[in-house]
């Protein structure tokens, strides 16, 4: 598959298909955009600790047939301690927005050790925000509180397809 989905990343890229990456587990092409800003682009401050600190509005597009939930991970691969979990959460009803300033559905744990959106905040540098949001075929039912590498676990099996958006922040910028 690793070749396969290159090959789709840049087919996107050459038909000027910004604003998302798409994974074709399902092989739906579900979509995820940002009116605030597009994909690998700077997010505006209003979503960071300089600003509001809310989650950004989300759009979803192309959702599979037979999808029953979402699960929604928002994670920063560029922090200085490893990957640090900014929002976790599943169980949200089949939806095509994701409001600002919202909780859509039941939350899991972050780095930060809450359930609400941590908003990018890095300690130096550029670091890029990957919203990944992934169709199910079915309610999870977990227990609120729950880890990123727990959700992870609980929806193998059940992923019918999944996209995802990256926000780039810098504080200094």
């Amino acid at each position: 598959m690793g070749n396969k989905c290159c090959v789709g990343i840049l087919i996107l890229g050459f038909l000027g298909l910004s604003g998302t990456y798409l994974y074709g587990q399902g092989g739906g092409g579900m979509r995820i955009t940002c009116p605030a800003f597009e994909n690998n682009q700077y997010m505006p401050r209003k979503f960071s600790c300089e600003g509001e600190g809310v989650n950004p509005e989300l759009n979803i597009s192309s959702i599979s047939d037979g999808t029953k939930s979402l699960a929604l991970i928002v994670d920063d691969p560029d922090a200085p301690s490893g990957t640090f979990v900014h929002w976790v959460v599943f169980d949200i009803p089949l939806t095509a927005q994701i409001i600002e300033n919202s909780l859509p559905g039941k939350l899991g744990v972050t780095t930060a050790g809450t359930g609400e959106y941590v908003s990018p905040c890095p300690p130096s540098g550029t670091h890029r925000y990957f919203f990944k949001i992934y169709a199910l075929d079915s309610m999870l039912n977990l227990k609120e509180g729950i880890s990123k590498g727990a959700l992870e676990k609980a929806m193998q099996g059940h992923i019918l397809d999944k996209a995802e958006l990256i926000g780039l922040f810098n504080r200094s910028r």
